[in-house]
């Protein structure tokens, strides 16, 4: 139950989630980015329930990330994620392959209370303008207490295949790139949370996390600009594919944290068939330590 009242607000070009009278969400479901970054809606920026910020935009580094965002580096040839796409013979280079997800309609939007929800329909057309995945997304945003400073968001959506032939769904490691298993849903932290710590499930933690398997996983940061600091545990959640989620995570150079579903190893998804995905974040405005997290971990496992 959540002892903050959560409602929601169309602008046009966004939904802004608010907490009490903290935006903690901003949900751009029309993007204005250009090709190259492959435009698709994004949760940006992301605030704790103090206004602590959660997220970035646009880094230098990567024009292409944008607090959290469903993405895809790798899908037949084609990117989803925006830049250059890997290839073993070329590295990273820039080719005419970059998509769109494209925002169709809001079957539903409720707020008030102790959640929001939000039920979208999207298109994902390549860059030749062909229509291969229709997705049905849902965001739900609940669980926000001012006490323990905390709140949360469950990601669910159905990806089905509409382009009349086998889906790939693969990542820059399932292309030959060692360690870069980036694909599905991805949060890019802060610039302040570099060097941050990686706390996972059943004791483990740390730059090993990369690759590997755990039910959840969280990173630990400080702010700029305000004392303190804050913490992001991400739930890996479900797929409905046979390939097992594993963590794409990283705290140096920067802070980045994924649930991959095709880490080192394709998804091939037939015709008319979907694609299921389940995940949940959670916001919290301190520092934890292993043992707090090891309780929430299990207070919102999925």
């Amino acid at each position: 139950m959540s002892d903050t009242e959560l409602a929601v607000q169309d602008e046009g070009t966004s939904l802004i989630i608010t907490a009490g009278d903290v935006p903690i969400a901003h949900y751009v479901y029309r993007p204005d980015a250009p090709d190259s970054e492959a435009p698709k809606p994004y949760l940006h920026p992301l605030r704790s329930l103090t206004g602590a910020p959660l997220s970035v935009y646009r880094p230098w580094d990567h024009r292409w990330h944008k607090g959290l965002q469903m993405t895809w580096a790798h899908l037949s040839g084609q990117n989803f994620w925006g830049g250059p796409t890997f290839s073993v013979e070329k590295d990273y280079h820039w080719r005419d392959n970059l998509g769109h997800q494209n925002h169709v309609e809001f079957t539903g939007v409720t707020g008030g209370g102790d959640e929001v929800a939000i039920d979208e329909s999207l298109h994902w057309v390549t860059a030749a303008g062909e229509h291969w995945i229709t997705e049905r997304r849902r965001q739900v945003f609940h669980g926000a207490d001012a006490g323990r400073g905390i709140w949360a968001l469950d990601f669910t959506t159905r990806l089905l295949n509409v382009r009349g032939a086998t889906l790939d769904f693969g990542s820059p490691t399932t292309h030959g790139r060692p360690a870069a298993g980036y694909a599905g849903y991805f949060w890019r932290g802060p610039r302040s949370f570099t060097q941050g710590t990686i706390i996972a499930a059943g004791g483990r933690g740390g730059a090993e996390m990369m690759g590997e398997q755990a039910p959840w996983l969280a990173l630990t940061g400080q702010h700029d600009e305000i004392d303190g600091g804050g913490t992001v545990l991400a739930v890996a959640g479900r797929s409905s594919a046979s390939v097992p989620i594993k963590w794409f995570v990283r705290r140096e150079p920067f802070a980045v944290i994924s649930p991959s579903p095709a880490f080192d190893e394709e998804i091939a998804l037939p015709a008319g068939d979907t694609l299921e995905l389940a995940h949940r974040y959670v916001f919290i405005d301190h520092v934890c330590d292993r043992a707090e997290l090891d309780d929430l971990g299990a207070e919102f496992a999925l």
